[in-house]
């Protein structure tokens, strides 16, 4: 990349009381310590912020690892910095129908890249709309990208899967193969096709399948 590059945050900001996915908890995001009471810890002038969040590991923008579909499979903690960062990257803009099929990718070259979906559905973030007939990847186009060799796989979107159903064909499809899922990315649009790269790192945290990112691209 040149000296002129720019960075291009594609991550919604985790808000307390917001909904990522219907039906589970909104983040709770507080003081444990606040400024005020920090005053008698300090010398005279001197004050800390201290924050507290209880939330679930699927809000906002987050990965998915292998160990979200598999009881085997890698947690977040063990997806290394290769994977995650500084990839190369794809956008397939597809905004004018649900289910994304394997001719919806077209001939372009995935093979070592992360393929990120854009579906425009992020323009009903925090809306009920958000919630109900969200644009998915079917299974067979899953299939297609994990035997092209695509590293990594991104959707604007409620869910990579179609959640009319209790299957979740491309979570176990991508997740099966070692290929992470991040979900509720933003901001595609204003990405090219093809030139840039991707990165959504989470800290490591053990024992966890998914996790927030701060997703981006540098173009």
């Amino acid at each position: 990349m040149s000296s002129e590059s720019r960075l291009v945050d594609l991550s919604h900001t985790i808000e307390d009381g917001m909904v990522t996915y219907p039906g589970l908890p909104a983040p709770h995001v507080c003081d444990f310590l606040s400024r005020e009471a920090s005053r008698a810890r300090y010398a005279s002038g001197t004050t800390f912020q201290i924050g507290r969040i209880d939330m679930v590991a699927n809000t906002g923008t987050y990965i998915d690892s292998p160990f979200h579909r598999f009881a085997d499979g890698e947690d977040v903690s063990q997806l290394t910095l290769g994977r995650l960062a500084d990839l190369p990257a794809i956008v397939l803009t597809v905004t004018d129908r649900r289910a994304i099929d394997v001719a919806d990718l077209g001939s372009v070259e995935v093979r070592g890249r992360a393929v990120l979906l854009h579906t425009g559905w992020a323009r009903h973030w925090r809306t009920e709309r958000y919630g109900a007939g969200h644009p998915f990847l079917t299974a067979a186009a899953a299939i297609h990208l994990k035997e092209r060799g695509a590293r990594l796989v991104g959707i604007d979107s409620l869910n990579i899967d179609d959640t009319a159903e209790g299957e979740r064909p491309v979570h176990t499809a991508l997740l099966g193969a070692g290929i992470p899922i991040v979900e509720h990315l933003r901001g595609l649009e204003q990405l090219p096709a093809a030139g840039f790269t991707f990165s959504a790192v989470p800290p490591p945290v053990r024992g966890m399948g998914s996790f927030p990112v701060r997703a981006f691209a540098r173009v």
